[in-house]
Formats: C-alpha cells, structure tokens, sequence
C-alpha cells in the first residue's frame, strides 16, 4: 500500500474510518503505552498503521514516533524555577548522572524547560502532564513536587521516575531515593559511641519525604539506645530561643538538615561555644541552598546525587523494557546508600567551657522558673 497523503491535514478520525475501528482504539495505537497498547491486538494495531500511512496522518512528528513505537526519548522535567545547569547547583549531579546513563543506554534526553512549575502550579494545574507523553517516559526532579502530579501520572499509562523518595495516596510512585534513614542512624549510632547522651535533631519541614526519613533515622537510634528524643521541627537556627533551649536540655550534640547546620554552627560560635568541644555538629547530607556551603569539613554524608540521578534513568528503562506487571514494589523503588563522612566538627563530649557552664545554669533555672 503506497502513501496517499490526503490534500488537508489527516485527522484521527480519518484513520478511524480508514481502518475500521473506532477513535479511542487509534488513540491506544498512538499514545498507549504498556497495558493500552496490550489491549490492541496485533491485526488491528497492523491496520491502524496502514491507515496511518496511507492517509499521511504519520507525517505529523509526534504521531510518527508514536505509529512506529519508541523514540528512544527520555523526558526531563525539573520543579526548580530555573533549570539547574550550573555546575554548583544541588540538582546538577543528578542530572550528570542522568546524561552519563542515558548515553550508556544509547537514548536522548528531551528537557521540558517550557514546563517549569510557576505561582505555586504544578504539571496538572498547568495541563503539562500531556506534553511529557512526546516523549517514552519521563524523570522527574526538585523538591517542591506537587502530590495531585503524582496521582495523575500515576492514573496515566505514562512510564516515569522521581529522583527522591516519594509517596502518594494513589499507587506506588517510581523513584530512585537516598538512604537518609540509614545514614541518619549510623550518625547518631556514632554520637552515642563517643559518649555523647543529649542529642537533638534539628530538622525542616517534615512536610517532605526526605526530611521524615531523617527524623526516623534518628529516632530509632535514639530509642534503641534508651535515650530521649529532642526534635526541633523547622527551627529557626540564628534565634537565642533555640541556642537557649539547647543549653537548657544540656544538649551536647546535634544532627541537623543540610541547610540548617551552617546557621547553627555561627549561631553557637556567636555565644562563645567550641564547636565541636561544646557541641558537635552533624550534617545530614548536602546543602540546597549556596549561601549554606562553606569550607567547613563537616561531619555526616553526602547525598549520592549523581548515582540516584543514573539509577532513575536506568529504572525508567527497565520500565520501558519490562511489562508492568512484572515488577514489585521493592523493583520501582530504589534507596542509595549516602555516603559517610568523617569530619572535624564531631568529637567527644567534653567539659563544657566556663561561660557556657554559667549560660546554662541560668537557662536551667528560666525554664524551671518558666
């Protein structure tokens, strides 16, 4: 059968009516994916295709990847507001992953730069979770994620893969995650090795995914070794309340989100402590924000961003190549191992200096008196 473009635009219902079948089945031909495109059978979805070439309805780009199958195409969509192609940008590991897997596997990227999130709108509000489908499957990354995303991506027969653990109410949600609760309790493990008997954790919104597994590393570690918990929920680290109240529960260590240590490593040094003979100082994974990073060897992890960003890629093409029935929980959701390291703001708990002796008896006796 030769190509007979047709002199206006063919539309799908062209196809339909050419091949017999009804729209929603040339639909399924064109943009399913894993069970839709099952669900033709292989004598319909040839006469689908026919149609598709004779009506010239395939000279239209994106129906012409879709008829002939896979583009070899992987979407990129970031939440950040600015596409993060620094090279000191948290997000850019991730994304050098990312391209080094994409170019073992022999796929491109396709980066979704016009779809970046704005005013507090994600993919669905903006109608942007269609567009994902130009290309096989898409990664997602960034922190501010929407949930109703997650739920209408999960409804979709849409291959994707989120860079950080995420949860939804509507399904298992693909991702390749950073072993924060893990790396969290070994810290803390090492703190209770040293001595130390008063810790705190001092941690951002527990809204996120991430920040809950720190809070549930810590906790376990603290709870198997009979101590009390001392959490400090979106803390603000440069306030006196807060260097007042860790001197009132004699707290001699601190295990603190990425962004939140450097604020409260000034803070302690402007009242005079030692750090780490006063307080030691644990950063659980790398700094988002730049004004955080510093020259400091911290002690802690590091998030094994490069290696979650390769394993995202290569999760969403295991999707592509299996069939989704095939693969379980523990398959689609990956948790990396961070990366420990031993720095200079840990050491043993030792005897306080004179004047934060004397600060803290009298915030002892404010409390009480409070």
């Amino acid at each position: 059968m030769s190509p007979k473009p047709m002199a206006r635009r063919a539309t799908q219902a062209d196809v339909a009516r050419l091949a017999q079948v009804s729209q929603t089945t040339v639909s399924m031909v064109l943009t399913g994916t894993g069970a839709a495109q099952r669900r033709v059978s292989g004598a319909v979805r040839e006469r689908v295709l026919r149609a598709i070439e004779e009506t010239g309805y395939a000279a239209n780009p994106v129906a012409q990847r879709l008829a002939g199958g896979r583009t070899s195409i992987i979407g990129v969509y970031t939440y950040e507001a600015v596409f993060p192609v620094v090279a000191g940008d948290f997000y850019h590991p991730f994304l050098e992953g990312v391209e080094q897997a994409a170019e073992d596997a022999g796929v491109d990227l396709l980066m979704f730069t016009s779809l970046a999130s704005k005013a507090g709108r994600g993919l669905t509000a903006s109608g942007g979770v269609g567009r994902l489908r130009v290309a096989d499957g898409c990664i997602l990354v960034g922190r501010h994620s929407y949930p109703e995303d997650l739920a209408d991506l999960l409804r979709r027969d849409f291959p994707f893969v989120f860079i950080g653990r995420r949860e939804s109410a509507a399904g298992v949600v693909p991702y390749a995650g950073a072993g924060y609760a893990a790396a969290t309790q070994e810290a803390v493990d090492q703190l209770i090795a040293l001595g130390h008997r008063r810790i705190a954790a001092l941690i951002e919104s527990t809204e996120h995914e991430s920040m809950r597994d720190r809070l549930e590393g810590y906790r376990t570690a603290v709870s198997r070794a009979g101590l009390e918990a001392i959490s400090f929920e979106d803390p603000d680290p440069n306030s006196t309340e807060l260097i007042d109240a860790l001197e009132a529960a004699g707290i001699t260590a601190a295990v603190a989100a990425p962004d939140l240590a450097a604020p409260l490593r000034r803070a302690a040094l402007e009242r005079e402590w030692s750090i780490p003979g006063d307080l030691s100082i644990v950063r659980l994974g790398d700094p988002e924000r730049p004004e955080q990073i510093d020259g400091i060897d911290w002690t802690g992890f590091l998030t094994p961003r490069r290696e979650m960003g390769a394993e995202a890629l290569r999760l969403l093409l295991r999707q592509l190549a299996d069939s989704p029935e095939s693969l379980t929980q523990d398959d689609l959701q990956l948790h990396l191992p961070c990366i420990p390291h031993q720095g200079a703001t840990v050491a043993p708990p030792g005897r306080s200096t004179p004047a934060r002796e004397t600060r803290s008896a009298t915030a002892r006796k404010k409390a009480q008196r409070a």
